[in-house]
């Protein structure tokens, strides 16, 4: 998969709720359930639904595995 494919597939997806498992530094996972609602060149933005936080990510991130979207 290319970060184009991975691009393309999160436009798609943009408004629908997901489940995210996000690998952050020094083996920090983080679990949360989230709304895309917006989608940049370079960035896409999450709403976390629990506390309504907005957290940004790169496609690099989903396509480095750092980021999965279930």
């Amino acid at each position: 998969m290319n970060i184009e494919k991975v691009k393309d597939k999160i436009n798609l997806s943009k408004g629908k709720i997901f489940n995210f498992r996000f690998n952050g530094s020094r083996n920090k996972i983080e679990e949360f359930s989230g709304i895309i609602v917006d989608t940049y060149p370079s960035i896409f933005i999450v709403r976390v639904i629990d506390n309504d936080i907005l957290k940004s990510f790169s496609y690099s991130d989903v396509l480095i595995h750092k980021l999965l979207i279930k």
